[in-house]
C-alpha cells in the first residue's frame, strides 16, 4: 500500500471515529442527563405529550422511564466502541421506536431529526470496517496479533 492509500484509509478511519464519537456522546449525555436530573419528571412529562394518543398511560410511562438507561447503555457503547454492530442496531431500533412515537403524535419535526439519528446509525453500520479506534478496534489488532483468544 502506498503512502497515500494508507493516508486515504487511515482518513476514513479517522473518520468513522469521529462520527461514532460526537453520536455515542450525544445519545449518552442524553440518557445520562435524564437520570441525573430525574427519570420520574421525565417520563410524567412524556406521558403527557401522549395523553391524545391512543397509548396507554402506563405503557408510555413505562417506555418513558426505561429510555434514559436504554440511551445511556447504547451511548456508551457506541462513544467507546464496544460491541459496535449491536449497539449500532440496538440505537437504529431504538430511534425506530422514537419515531414511531413522534409519528404517533404527528410531531414531524422531531420525526424529521429521528431520520438524521438512523441515518448516522445505518453509516456507521455500513462501514464497520474503519472501526479501528475503538475497543472494538483494539480487540481486533489484539486477536489478529494473537494476543487474545
Amino acid at each position: 500500500m502506498s503512502d497515500i492509500e494508507s493516508q486515504r484509509t487511515t482518513d476514513k478511519q479517522l473518520a468513522y471515529a469521529l462520527l461514532r464519537l460526537i453520536l455515542g456522546m450525544n445519545i449518552a449525555v442524553h440518557g445520562l442527563s435524564r437520570i441525573y436530573t430525574g427519570v420520574k419528571p421525565f417520563a410524567e412529562g412524556v406521558v403527557t405529550l401522549f395523553a391524545k394518543t391512543p397509548l396507554p398511560p402506563a405503557s408510555v410511562y413505562f417506555y418513558a422511564a426505561s429510555l434514559p438507561f436504554a440511551e445511556a447503555i447504547i451511548g456508551l457503547f457506541v462513544l467507546f466502541g464496544v460491541a459496535s454492530r449491536y449497539a449500532y442496531l440496538a440505537g437504529g431500533l431504538l430511534i425506530l421506536s422514537l419515531t414511531f412515537g413522534s409519528t404517533l403524535r404527528q410531531d414531524w419535526e422531531s420525526a424529521g431529526l429521528q431520520l438524521i439519528y438512523a441515518l448516522l446509525y445505518a453509516i456507521l453500520l455500513a462501514t464497520r470496517d474503519y472501526n479501528k479506534f475503538s475497543v472494538d478496534g483494539w480487540m481486533t489488532a489484539m486477536r489478529e496479533k494473537g494476543n487474545l483468544a
